[in-house]
């Protein structure tokens, strides 16, 4: 029983986690809250990847380096920042959303198998042309839909009131890729026949498993 309950306590952990950050920082980003606030919750993901990288160099001088530079850089631009609190939330959206378009997109061209392919054949191994053609028509609407998502944050920051923008930009964006996913899944089980269709759980299983691939084939070839 306890080793059914953990996972969805997890889970519920991780739900309301996501919610509280939204609401924070949607009210940071409208210029509900105050701005020191925002824009140290603006940075945070930042400060969280830059300290991610520099713990797996593995190296303590560079550590504390790389550490020393960062905060000296937040120093430098913590008025800039704080001025700018709006602007900082923007580039975070639109970067993270352009990051997992390029992420997508990349693997439509030079005649390898698109990402989502990938990820079926981690699954399935040998996998079907139909079932090819489709995950490579799924990769394509990922990528559309990062950069659609993209498009809409600039403009709506641009065109419309702070408020509106971060609405869209922290309290929709994530029911936004909901959708996305349920409307994929309708899609699949309209198009594949089960043999050939993968559940959420082999799909993000699948992702684990293709990412851990790719950073050891990087790390085994650096260039």
């Amino acid at each position: 029983m306890t080793g059914r309950i953990a996972p969805v306590l997890r889970g519920a952990a991780v739900f309301a986690l996501l919610v509280a950050w939204a609401v924070l920082a949607h009210l940071g980003s409208a210029g509900e809250s105050d701005a020191n606030f925002g824009a140290a919750l603006g940075v945070a993901p930042l400060i969280v990847i830059v300290a991610l990288l520099l713990w797996r160099v593995r190296n303590p001088l560079w550590l504390v380096a790389g550490g020393l530079i960062m905060l000296a850089a937040l120093v430098a631009a913590w008025p800039t920042l704080r001025a700018n609190v709006p602007l900082l939330y923007l580039v975070q959206h639109v970067g993270t959303n352009l990051a997992l378009a390029t992420i997508f997109g990349r693997t439509l061209f030079g005649g390898g198998d698109a990402l989502v392919t990938q990820f079926a054949r981690v699954v399935h191994g040998e996998i079907s042309e139909r079932k090819i053609r489709y995950t490579r028509g799924v990769t394509v609407a990922w990528t559309a839909f990062f950069i659609g998502i993209s498009l809409t944050s600039v403009l709506l920051f641009n065109l419309a009131s702070a408020h509106v923008w971060s609405v869209f930009a922290n309290l929709l964006s994530t029911p936004l890729l909901v959708v996305m996913f349920a409307g994929e899944l309708l899609c699949r089980y309209t198009l594949l026949p089960p043999e050939e269709r993968t559940g959420v759980v082999d799909s993000i299983r699948a992702y684990r498993l293709n990412m851990r691939r790719q950073q050891k084939t990087t790390l085994a070839d650096p260039s």
